[in-house]
């Protein structure tokens, strides 16, 4: 079983950056693919980023990109997503997962979550 526990969220001014943590414990996370994924109220979840084991092959959603960096250390069992030049639209609970066959297509493990409130 793995446990996943997001950190680092908070409130920001538009513009700003946050970065967020996920550490993992219970079993290594060096053979899956990690994902952030994010809920607004009132929305669906939506996907942000994945990374693979290796930390190769980044993946974002199009209304990220070139804003947020997502990035992993094996060794420490943690994912980070660096968010920068926040914007309102960006304001939702981020949630961290993981994948435990590398495939994408489905995520095994979620985080509890950490809420990420941008102002305007």
């Amino acid at each position: 079983q793995v446990q996943l526990v997001e950190s680092g969220g908070g409130l920001v001014q538009a513009g700003g950056s946050l970065r967020l943590s996920c550490a993992a414990s219970g079993r290594t996370l060096s053979t899956y693919r990690m994902g952030w994924f994010r809920q607004a109220p009132g929305k669906e979840r939506e996907f942000v980023a994945a990374i693979n084991w290796s930390g190769g092959r980044p993946r974002y959603a199009d209304s990220v990109k070139g804003r947020f960096t997502i990035s992993r250390d094996n060794a420490k069992n943690t994912v980070y997503l660096q968010m920068n030049s926040l914007k309102p639209e960006d304001t939702a609970v981020y949630y961290c997962a993981a994948d435990r066959d590398g495939s994408g297509l489905h995520y095994d493990y979620w985080g509890q979550g950490t809420q990420v409130t941008v102002s305007s």
